[in-house]
């Protein structure tokens, strides 16, 4: 039982490992997110950190229209993002979760 128990410790060790390196390499994905007109084009990492934003000339002329076209496609980015962070690290977690009766975290 004692070895069953360390061997479980070890995996979970390397299951720690591996979602630190998911992690990084998630800042090296990228997501590109532009708005229903191509006028604005959004590229945030998949940990969510903002890579760059375009700006089409036309929108620099009303700011308010500029800003309801920043917060949709932003919102749109990080929800894609999100998605694809959640997955990446669940998969990673899922992998190597010891197989313990009756817990089933990742249903």
């Amino acid at each position: 039982m004692f070895g069953d128990m360390m061997a479980m410790m070890g995996k979970l060790k390397e299951t720690q490992r591996k979602v630190e390196e998911t992690k990084k390499r998630l800042d090296t994905v990228l997501i590109d997110e532009n708005s229903s007109d191509h006028k604005l084009k959004v590229t945030l990492t998949a940990n969510r950190t903002i890579k760059s934003v375009a700006i089409d000339d036309s929108l620099l002329e009303d700011k308010e229209q500029l800003e309801d076209y920043l917060v949709l496609t932003l919102n749109k980015a990080i929800e894609k993002a999100t998605c694809v962070n959640e997955a990446e690290l669940a998969a990673v977690a899922k992998e190597g979760m010891p197989n313990i009766p009756g817990l089933d975290l990742f249903k």
